[in-house]
């Protein structure tokens, strides 16, 4: 069965986005997929899909904030900073668009960017993102999954690859899910 999954993903630098098209490349094989960001990410979108796939990136141990979001801008805007807003870091964010979520019997995964050092010192984005679709009534299939970027915010070697490879499991775990009739 082809399952219609959805990517949806917040990016304020860019390395999210590269992280969810990977995703989204590596689901595809099996899959129906469309990859949005969260600011062209419709309650139609959602409702038309068998699967979400939601990332953001980790802002202060957990998801952005809108506090958060307005120091990535700034320290973006800062001489000599090198960094590049994505063009969609603006507008809704994904806590937004999660919380607003009608998915009943969607099944899910969640991801996050987020410094290479111990979660315990960087948090995870993923594990809130995971909570928040099981609350808006998705079966999450497997553990959330984190994708590194160094500190020079740049991913670091083999996370664009493994992105991929994780997409893909992601789309095996929802096709076993259909053929077991474990989907809720």
């Amino acid at each position: 069965m082809h399952v219609r999954a959805l990517v949806v993903y917040e990016s304020m630098y860019g390395n999210t986005h590269a992280i969810a098209t990977r995703v989204a490349s590596g689901l595809s094989v099996a899959h129906d997929v469309t990859l949005v960001p969260v600011t062209r990410a419709t309650p139609e979108l959602a409702a038309a899909a068998d699967l979400i796939v939601a990332g953001a990136p980790t802002h202060r141990h957990g998801l952005p904030t809108a506090a958060t979001r307005r120091m990535a801008a700034d320290t973006a805007r800062e001489e000599g900073s090198g960094l590049v807003m994505d063009p969609d870091a603006d507008g809704p964010s994904l806590r937004s668009w999660l919380e607003a979520l009608t998915a009943e019997g969607a099944l899910a995964a969640a991801f996050d960017t987020r410094l290479s050092a111990l979660p315990a010192l960087t948090g995870r984005a993923s594990r809130p993102i995971a909570r928040l679709l099981t609350r808006r009534g998705c079966r999450v299939l497997i553990a959330p999954e984190s994708f590194l970027v160094s500190g020079h915010n740049t991913l670091l070697e083999g996370e664009i690859e493994r992105a991929s490879a994780w997409g893909a499991l992601v789309g095996e775990a929802a096709r076993s899910a259909y053929a077991t009739g474990l989907r809720s």
